[in-house]
């Protein structure tokens, strides 16, 4: 159907640009601001961050809206495993949307100085809910594939789906009020992040 493919194709533009954007402010920009001299990293804060942030904002807003879209084309409930799958990616891609327009977005425009706050209070709750959508972009990856080439390989039963679930919203609740944890590193998110996917994909496959 012409339809469903124009939304896919959004859908996967749309990510790629949400994604990339996230990989880019944790795997590049923190890093360089760690490291960046008061002059240059005031620069940056005025003039590129801003701009990165709203290609960043804006993608996962039309990955999200196109991914409502596709939720209407596909006959998920004609398979179980498929079900599943994009049930699981569904929820993990909804968090790290809501992360971004409700966590990670208001908390940046304090410490980018464009509304008043507790600039220090809100940049740690901007990293960890970045950090956190970094964690849960291994997973949502998976249930973006796994429903196209993993759905035949082992049964999913709905325990298994409930536990990778609520093992979802339990870390999502540390995004909002707990700590880094490993995920302060960019070794450590990205290690978690694999590890995570190979979780809940157990999880999803043999309990």
């Amino acid at each position: 159907m012409i339809v469903e493919f124009i939304f896919r194709w959004f859908h996967v533009l749309a990510g790629i640009v949400w994604i990339g954007m996230l990989y880019y402010f944790n795997f590049v920009q923190t890093e360089y601001f760690k490291e960046a001299e008061a002059g240059a990293k005031a620069d940056a804060m005025k003039k590129l961050a801003p701009r990165a942030l709203k290609w960043f904002r804006y993608g996962a807003l039309v990955t999200f809206l196109t991914g409502l879209g596709l939720l209407h084309f596909v006959n998920a409930f004609a398979n179980a495993n498929i079900t599943a799958l994009i049930l699981m990616g569904a929820l993990t891609g909804t968090l790290m949307f809501l992360n971004v327009w409700l966590v990670i977005w208001p908390k940046q425009k304090i410490v980018l100085g464009m509304k008043e706050g507790d600039g220090p209070a809100a940049a740690a709750k901007a990293g960890l809910a970045s950090r956190t959508n970094t964690l849960f972009s291994g997973p949502m990856l998976l249930g973006m594939l796994g429903s196209q080439s993993l759905s035949s390989m082992t049964p999913v039963s709905t325990t298994g789906l409930t536990a990778a679930c609520g093992l979802i919203i339990l870390l999502e609740l540390n995004a909002l009020f707990g700590r880094m944890g490993p995920m302060a590193s960019v070794v450590g998110v990205v290690h978690m992040s694999i590890l995570l996917t190979g979780v809940i994909w157990a999880l999803l496959a043999y309990l």
